[in-house]
């Protein structure tokens, strides 16, 4: 029987795809565990299962790679805050919601930070040229900058507020305390990543935000 010729092409689209998606996953752990300098196109080919000349195809060295992770990476955080739906909340409780996903969404993938550290070490340059990166915040800021308009028209939330500078703070308030909590929890003498700790983390961060945004 003669194959649909319409098929074969998206049959190679959805090949293409999966290849590049898997790529991607095995160099975003390696990037995570070895950092630019540190990662080796071996060992991604290795990780990945797939012939180290298919990843020069698709993403042309490694650099090219390290930027097409920060975009994914992006996109994963950004694709997730999307189903929070925070515009359908009431304005603080959309915020607080922000915090806690935050909060959580860092817990659960250390890889995200240190994909960061890895990227500031080398100046953003990777996230500097990247038009994709940019266009993927831009929703999160727009959204936010909505429910901000909203609660300072309700009289909840005091105006001028702007919203990349408030997501910068609920982002830093997790970021710092996560990536740094080796040395804190060591000069402290706490571990500060106990079931307690971080509960009580979360609970300083929403009122440290709230307490600024709230009208009293």
């Amino acid at each position: 029987m003669a194959r649909d010729p319409i098929a074969v092409p998206e049959e190679r689209m959805r090949d293409a795809d999966r290849s590049q998606s898997t790529i991607l996953a095995a160099a975003r752990d390696e990037f995570a565990e070895c950092g630019l300098g540190g990662a080796r196109m071996d060992r991604i080919a290795e990780r990945a299962g797939l012939n180290k000349r298919l990843i020069y195809y698709y993403f042309e060295d490694k650099e090219k790679l390290f930027q097409a992770v920060l975009e994914q990476a992006y996109r994963d955080i950004r694709e997730e805050e999307i189903k929070l739906h925070l515009l359908e909340l009431e304005p603080a409780a959309a915020v607080r919601r922000l915090i806690e996903f935050t909060w959580d969404y860092y817990l659960a993938h250390p890889e995200f930070m240190t994909l960061l550290n890895s990227a500031n070490l080398h100046k953003a340059r990777h996230l500097a040229g990247s038009e994709r990166a940019r266009e993927l915040n831009s929703p999160l800021v727009e959204t936010l900058a909505a429910v901000l308009e909203r609660g300072r028209r309700e009289g909840k939330f005091r105006g001028g507020v702007d919203p990349v500078q408030l997501y910068v703070s609920i982002a830093g308030l997790s970021y710092f305390y996560l990536s740094n909590n080796p040395t804190l929890s060591a000069i402290f003498g706490r571990d500060l990543l106990a079931p307690k700790a971080r509960s009580e983390r979360l609970s300083h961060m929403s009122d440290v935000i709230l307490g600024y945004l709230l009208r009293s």
